[in-house]
């Protein structure tokens, strides 16, 4: 299914995106403190994004084999 696959590399990127502004705030934490939380917010509300559609297909597909079993 491929809500799966999509779900899953939307976390990792989220992750990826999340760790990357860690990074930054972590070496230099005054350049741009703003942008920085806000980069986080925003993988942190793509990833529980993500998460939830990968729920809801889990949930779907386990749905659908009760209906087809």
């Amino acid at each position: 299914m491929q809500a799966l696959s999509i779900a899953a590399a939307g976390m990792a990127d989220a992750r990826l995106r999340f760790d990357a502004s860690a990074r930054r705030t972590a070496q230099a934490p005054l350049d741009n403190p703003a942008e920085d939380v806000v980069d986080r917010i925003e993988a942190r509300t793509a990833f529980k994004a993500n998460a939830a559609v990968l729920r809801t297909a889990d949930d779907m597909t386990g749905t659908l084999l009760d209906i087809l079993a």
